[in-house]
């Protein structure tokens, strides 16, 4: 089975991967192959404006907020062939991929006008407020409060609480986040889903280091920090809905071109393995074929979660994270074994091999987003409509 396009969609293609080849092989040639979320930031952010310019930022958005109005079958082809060029990681792949998508879903035409335009020209970049310390996986349990109150400038929500695990909140100059805005609510009630921006007082952000050596994730402290009263998405306790919007956009068509960069990393397994001999281990090679066939399953998924109405979340989409989460991890694994006591060092005064980096990375893969624990609980409720896991009073 194969996903067929026509001689237009080809063209397109070609339109892209020549875009990106000339990109990538001139001015940004030194972001080719970088993928850390966090190094190369500025050089990054040129890319994104660059991107923006040429309207390659968002090319699914309406041509009036900076698209293309491409189709599906182009937001597929350019995903895939950005993968395959070794394109940079997206530094504003919130803003592009969820902030954007869950506007142009729920937002007010006053919201889009505002939002929309700079995220697709590379100039604002968000991050999202969801996970706290006491609401990671549990996202219905966020205690982060906020208020509205009268002040010089007309109403404004007033913001108390903790955001962790924050993606890019350094670099972000805005957060799309979840709040409790009814007293004595619990639960998914009571919630709204408010647009934040980070540089203001009253709000701090501090890196989490990782074993990778990156500080991609953040703690985001929120202490009296404002928001205008109309940065509110949909109506104010309505946030909860909003939010599974957000979830379901994450699932969207950028899956695709995560699976080519997946590709690219067990082509780099085969490569090592062809190099040092280890290709010849009957073992190495059965978990190699393995791979191959999970990444097949994938992308199967993906298409089929493509079929399903925009902003909603079908029950296939409910079993992708878990797949894929665990299908790189094994990847990791793998990529060890091959590498051998080569992939356990780094040169002096050196950065980890891509491999390397990738097998560090992937423990987190079975945590963010919802750990798998979690996600087997979304597939039996959602899914299979089983009984809900007792809970305890919070």
């Amino acid at each position: 089975m194969r996903l067929g396009f026509t001689p237009q969609e080809e063209r397109f293609r070609a339109e892209a991967a020549a875009w990106l080849e000339a990109q990538l092989s001139g001015p940004f040639r030194d972001l080719r192959g970088v993928s850390s979320h966090v190094s190369h930031a500025a050089r990054r952010h040129e890319w994104e404006q660059t991107l923006g310019r040429e309207r390659w930022s968002c090319i699914g958005w309406p041509g009036e907020y900076g698209g293309r109005d491409a189709t599906l079958a182009e937001q597929v082809i350019f995903a895939e062939e950005y993968a395959r060029a070794g394109a940079p990681a997206r530094l504003g792949h919130l803003g592009i991929e969820l902030a954007g998508p869950t506007l142009l879903a729920f937002g007010s035409q006053a919201q889009k006008r505002r939002f929309l335009p700079p995220i697709a020209r590379g100039e604002e970049l968000w991050c999202q407020g969801y996970s706290e310390p006491g609401a990671g996986s549990d996202l219905a349990a966020v205690r982060t409060r906020a208020r509205l109150e009268e002040s010089a400038r007309g109403a404004q929500w007033v913001i108390d609480g903790q955001k962790v695990w924050t993606s890019l909140a350094q670099f972000a100059d805005w957060m799309f986040a979840l709040c409790r805005t009814q007293e004595g609510s619990r639960g998914s009630q009571g919630l709204s889903y408010l647009l934040i921006p980070l540089k203001q007082p009253g709000v701090t952000v501090r890196p989490i280091r990782e074993m990778t050596g990156d500080a991609e994730f953040n703690e985001v402290f929120l202490a009296g920090a404002r928001t205008a009263c109309e940065h509110i998405v949909g109506e104010p306790g309505q946030g909860w809905r909003v939010a599974m919007g957000t979830l379901a956009f994450e699932r969207g068509v950028s899956t695709l071109g995560q699976q080519m960069a997946f590709r690219n990393e067990l082509e780099q397994i085969i490569a090592a393995a062809r190099a040092n001999g280890t290709a010849g281990d009957a073992g190495i090679r059965q978990r190699i074929a393995q791979a191959h066939m999970g990444l097949k399953i994938m992308r199967y998924s993906a298409l089929r979660m493509l079929s399903a109405p925009a902003g909603s979340l079908p029950p296939e989409a409910l079993t992708y994270k878990i797949y894929w989460a665990s299908w790189r991890r094994q990847l990791g694994e793998l990529a060890m074994d091959v590498l051998g006591p080569a992939g356990e060092v780094a040169p002096e005064g050196g950065e980890l091999g891509p491999l390397t980096r990738m097998y560090l990375f992937a423990r987190a893969d079975t945590i963010y987003g919802g750990t798998n624990q979690i996600q087997r609980n979304l597939i039996a409720e959602r899914a299979l409509g089983l009984p809900k896991e007792p809970r305890g009073a919070s």
